[in-house]
């Protein structure tokens, strides 16, 4: 494995650590600050968000500079977003934290999917991403539940303080080990944004608003779920994200390595499973086992989907790849503001912590949906094309241009 690589899984830890924290601490935190759940909720709809408008934003703004000098940009604004979370005298200044961080994410992971993608072979392009990608994991099985601990323990801020040191740890990672290669090499902004003339481009960020989005219209409230309805101590919410998180490293690994072999067949699996999943979840969390054996399988699916949809942006958009990859990025974040907003409604609706589960079990299908008709489009986009050769499992866009 390239160094490289390992330094992009430093950064994805910290930012991975941050992003899924929050939902072990949400209690304490809105305690502190007097709001209801689902208003406190609006921590990881706000953080969503900021990835949605940082992930292009930063990503055109970085397309003059190397991509190294840009990651590590990102790198201190993640430490100043978190430390600013760690000492908020209020709520709105704690959200304005988690805005902050957010900004970095998406354009961290969008430009680490490309630097990750041109350290390896083609035919290793998913397979790598996921490398990159397994830092958020190993946040979620040590760093998530770790943070939630201290929170318990120590309050929710020293939290936010650790999170805001991993940060640093991060970015002297990509300062010491990501080689500097110059600038971009597409850095025409106009021909960045022409790989959104593409619809499978589109279709490909739909499914990913939608498919990961169903995760996290569970994961948001899954603290409150757990402790009122399946009747697990508070204390225990630290120990199933630890099975959350090792369900994401797995399906992570496994599926950037299916979908170096067979992309939508991988794909098409891991959504249908996935929105089963959800629903199931919303009967088995009324059983401890069985709650904690499906909140599992919902991490091991939802991030089986990640790499294949990852590699499906690049291979589209491939003559442009860094702003369509950000944007991604973005996406899969605009699916998690979706998904809390949507079950703080159903919470908040009256219908029962479970509810927020079979919103994202409908999410998950609609995905699988979309993905049929993007691998209808494709297919039937290469057999319409004459004087071409395709080899291997990497789509092409309908509206490529023949090689001569």
């Amino acid at each position: 494995m390239p160094l490289a690589l390992l330094a992009l899984a430093i950064g994805a830890f910290g930012i991975g650590t941050t992003e899924f924290v929050i939902m072990g601490v949400l209690p304490q935190v809105a305690g502190e600050f007097g709001v209801s759940i689902p208003t406190a909720g609006w921590l990881v709809t706000g953080y969503a968000l900021g990835v949605v408008l940082g992930a292009p934003l930063l990503t055109v703004l970085g397309t003059k500079v190397s991509r190294k000098k840009m990651l590590t940009f990102l790198m201190a604004l993640f430490v100043v977003g978190n430390a600013l979370s760690a000492v908020a005298p209020s709520f709105g200044l704690m959200l304005a934290g988690r805005i902050v961080a957010s900004l970095a994410h998406g354009a961290f992971f969008g430009i680490g999917s490309v630097v990750a993608a041109d350290l390896v072979a083609p035919h290793r392009r998913a397979s790598a991403i996921s490398l990159m990608f397994m830092g958020l994991t190993v946040a979620n099985v040590v760093g998530v539940p770790g943070g939630t601990y201290l929170g318990h323990a120590a309050g929710w801020r020293i939290t936010f303080a650790a999170v805001a040191a991993l940060g640093l740890v991060g970015l002297l990672g990509v300062a010491r080990l990501i080689p500097e290669t110059g600038r971009p090499p597409a850095a025409d902004v106009r021909a960045e944004f022409a790989a959104f003339r593409n619809v499978q481009v589109w279709l490909a960020m739909a499914m990913t608003v939608l498919g990961y989005g169903g995760v996290f219209a569970a994961i948001t409230y899954i603290t409150p779920m757990t402790t009122e309805v399946t009747g697990y101590a508070e204390a225990s919410v630290t120990w199933l994200l630890v099975l959350f998180g090792l369900g994401m490293f797995l399906g992570n690994l496994a599926g950037g390595k299916l979908a170096d072999r067979a992309l939508m067949p991988m794909l098409f699996t891991a959504l249908a499973a996935l929105s089963a999943t959800l629903l199931v979840f919303t009967f088995t969390a009324h059983h401890k086992v069985l709650a904690a054996v499906t909140l599992t399988l919902i991490g091991a699916l939802g991030f089986a989907t990640v790499p294949p949809l990852q590699k499906w942006v690049l291979d589209q958009a491939s003559a442009a790849p860094t702003l369509a990859s950000a944007a991604n990025i973005g996406a899969f974040n605009l699916g998690n503001a979706l998904a809390a907003w949507l079950g703080g409604l159903v919470i908040a609706g009256g219908l029962g912590w479970t509810a927020p589960n079979w919103v994202g079990a409908v999410l998950a299908a609609v995905a699988l949906l979309l993905s049929f008709l993007a691998a209808h489009l494709d297919r039937r986009g290469r057999s319409g094309s004459t004087g071409r050769v395709v080899t291997g499992s990497t789509p092409r866009a309908a509206s490529e241009p023949v090689a001569p």
